[in-house]
């Protein structure tokens, strides 16, 4: 039997990551290739298990590495420290992707497709329109439900008028409210009770590395940020540890504030002051607040990039 090409989203997945993934293999089969198999590289949180538990679909296969020469397509990312272990040595066939290209490369021409939209399966959606196939109800909501999480219902500054549209459109053929389906969504990611606080710093933490500098950017939602304040000591014990294993120069935690559009972060590590010049404020108790920032893709990274 012939191997499989793998699809996956970033380390850490996130609801764009694992929905994106499937949607890609629906797509895949539609346009007669058979031969391809979403997969995933982490934990599925509590946002997307609502995804996948509305739809009765089991969640992807885990996979901890692949082999020299392993065909994959990617979705939601491209930076290799973000990928599966190996991502180095396998045959890139494709990436679909809204994000920035940084540490990549492929010895192979490769499908790629990137577009600077607030969610991969915004793309996706308009490749089904290429293709001119008919969006069915499964993979209606799974691309709905990518494009309310990355957007947060369409509130990020992230958002573009390409994801709006298919929103909607998405909205109409799932026969759902988007607006009470979306809110429940986010809702059920909030949750973060049954999380310890090394779980919580993993759940979505981006790493990356700018002229040898190595820094995470974490997030996490909730409707209180006060809440998970609570646990701050204990929260900046495990980053500490992170920071010391890993040899980070700063990880940045970010708490959003889904109904009110607000970040808390706590940033810490011995480049913990790029945060303040960036964002122009005082890091008191390794903390700073900020205004109307809930983006980590347009609003926290770049300007934590340009200072580091």
């Amino acid at each position: 039997m012939e191997e499989k090409v793998l699809i996956f989203g970033h380390k850490n997945p996130d609801t764009d990551s694992i929905c994106s993934s499937l949607v890609h293999e629906i797509l895949d089969k539609k346009n007669g290739w058979e031969n391809t198999k979403a997969v995933r590289l982490g934990n599925i949180n509590k946002e997307t298990q609502y995804v996948l538990d509305y739809l009765g679909i089991e969640e992807p296969e885990l996979i901890e590495k692949i082999e020299p020469g392993q065909g994959v397509l990617l979705v939601d990312h491209n930076e290799f420290n973000q990928s599966v272990d190996g991502i180095e040595n396998a045959k890139i066939l494709g990436v679909t992707d809204h994000h920035r290209i940084a540490n990549f490369e492929t010895s192979e021409p490769l499908y790629y497709n990137a577009k600077p939209y607030g969610c991969t399966s915004t793309i996706l959606f308009e490749e089904f329109k290429q293709f001119g196939h008919e969006i069915e109800r499964t993979e209606a909501i799974l691309m709905a439900s990518s494009i309310i999480s990355d957007t947060l219902l369409l509130k990020s500054p992230t958002t573009t008028e390409h994801d709006k549209k298919a929103l909607e459109e998405l909205g109409k053929i799932a026969n759902i409210n988007i607006e009470e389906y979306g809110l429940e969504m986010l809702k059920a990611g909030t949750d973060l009770d049954d999380f310890s606080e090394e779980q919580l710093i993993n759940l979505d933490a981006k790493s990356l590395n700018k002229d040898g500098i190595k820094f995470v950017i974490a997030q996490v939602n909730t409707v209180s940020i006060e809440e998970v304040l609570k646990r701050q000591e204990k929260l900046e014990e495990v980053i500490n540890a992170k920071i010391e294993s890993e040899n980070l120069s700063l990880f940045v935690f970010a708490i959003t504030d889904i109904l009110n559009s607000n970040s808390e972060i706590i940033a810490l590590g011995s480049k913990a002051d790029v945060v303040e010049k960036a964002f122009d404020k005082t890091l008191v108790n390794n903390r700073a607040f900020l205004e109307g920032v809930v983006s980590r893709k347009k609003q926290l990274l770049p300007a934590i990039d340009k200072n580091i």
